[in-house]
């Protein structure tokens, strides 16, 4: 935005770089502020702190894989709240819950944590119900989903980013991507076989038990995770799951 000012008014000099900068940002605030206060007017959603409404409307400037942030909560929030009003559960909850799912993607440049842990934090901070909390912490699988709106959450979560066209990447990079995550398993001992489920998102690994104890799993999720975080380069979040099984067959005769 600064930069189509700039080209507009040909002055293109130190102290009006700094001037036209400090404009834009000013207009982006607004935009923001607006965009959030639309958000909730639209869903009908009362009594929303406005510094939390601000990040929501941040979300009209972010993509995830081309799909608009702000337009995949809005939808998020109508599908989970048909699914609550379906089961008698409280609609408006439910809507409020989608609308922020997303939230700490508002904020994970300024923010240590992933987008789960920030929205969290936010929706703490701004005093959001607990099942809000649960719905935000939940939505990827990070904890358990403690009420059924956090679960209705999840599942218009994946029916918006699931559906056709909603997002984009080449299915060459889809691919070695899959296989990037199946060779880094292979290199470590003890590994039965390996999945990456969920477009990638999560990686199931079977080990043989006889190789690997129950302790022993968790430093080979962790080792794992740490090979795929210095080798690979992905958006959001990679679940890491190792899996032992132990089968005891006797015949009665």
């Amino acid at each position: 935005m600064a930069l189509e000012y700039l080209i507009k008014d040909g002055r293109i000099q130190p102290g009006r770089i700094e001037e036209i900068v400090e404009k834009a940002k000013m207009e982006v605030a607004q935009s923001c502020h607006e965009a959030g206060i639309n958000a909730a007017f639209k869903l009908g959603l009362p009594r929303i702190n406005k510094d939390l409404l601000d990040y929501v409307g941040r979300l009209k400037y972010r993509t995830s894989f081309t799909q608009n942030a702000l337009d995949h909560s809005i939808q998020v929030a109508y599908l989970a709240g048909i699914m609550a009003a379906e089961l008698g559960l409280d609609q408006n909850l439910a809507k409020r819950a989608g609308l922020l799912h997303d939230i700490g993607k508002a904020a994970d440049f300024e923010m240590d944590g992933s987008h789960v842990e920030i929205g969290a934090r936010l929706a703490k901070k701004y005093g959001e119900p607990d099942v809000v909390v649960n719905a935000i912490e939940s939505h990827h699988g990070d904890v358990e989903a403690k009420y059924v709106i956090a679960t209705l959450v999840q599942a218009a979560d994946t029916l918006s980013a699931a559906r056709p066209g909603a997002r984009n990447e080449t299915l060459e990079n889809y691919i070695q991507r899959v296989e990037k995550l199946e060779e880094i398993t292979k290199q470590f001992e003890g590994v039965q076989s390996s999945y990456a489920i969920k477009s990638g998102r999560e990686l199931r690994i079977m080990v043989v038990p006889e190789k690997i104890s129950d302790i022993e799993t968790y430093k080979l999720a962790r080792d794992i995770k740490d090979k795929i975080e210095n080798e690979m380069t992905y958006p959001g979040q990679i679940k890491v799951q190792v899996i032992r099984e132990t089968k005891a067959v006797e015949v009665a005769k």
